[in-house]
C-alpha cells in the first residue's frame, strides 16, 4: 500500500507541476493559488521521497535530481527558458514547479542513504 501511495505521489506531483506552471507564472504572494500549489508539491515531494525511492532506485534518483537542480540553478534555466517566445514563461513555471516537487523528494532520499550508508558498521 505505502508503495502505491509513493506512486501516485510521484506521478501526482509531476502533472500537477506541469499543470499548474502552465496556469501560474511569476512569484506567488502568500495565499495565493500559486502558493498553495508550490506547498502541495513540496508534500507531495516529500511523499514520494519517503515512500517510492528505495535501495536499488536511490543512486540513479539523486543523479538525475542532482543533474536537474545544477541545471536550473548553476546554468540558469530559468532565466533561459523565460526568454523564449510566447511559450518562455510556460516553461519557466513548469521547470519551477518541478523543482518544489523533486528538491524535497531529493533531500529525503539523500538523507535517507546517508541514514543507510551510516547503518553499515
Amino acid at each position: 500500500m505505502e508503495k502505491k501511495i509513493g506512486h501516485y505521489s510521484f506521478i501526482g506531483g509531476v502533472a500537477i507541476a506541469a499543470i499548474s506552471g502552465i496556469f501560474f507564472s511569476g512569484n506567488a504572494a502568500a495565499g495565493s493559488p500559486q502558493a498553495m500549489v508550490g506547498s502541495l508539491l513540496v508534500i507531495l515531494g516529500l511523499i514520494a521521497g519517503f515512500l517510492n525511492v528505495t535501495g536499488k532506485e536511490t543512486k540513479e534518483f539523486l543523479m538525475v535530481a542532482a543533474v536537474l537542480v545544477i541545471a536550473a540553478y548553476a546554468g540558469g534555466a530559468t532565466d533561459i527558458l523565460s526568454s523564449v517566445e510566447y511559450v518562455g514563461k510556460f516553461l519557466t513555471g513548469i521547470f519551477n514547479n518541478m523543482l518544489a516537487f523533486v528538491v524535497p523528494a531529493t533531500i529525503v532520499v539523500a538523507l535517507k542513504d546517508i541514514w543507510a550508508l551510516g547503518q553499515n558498521n
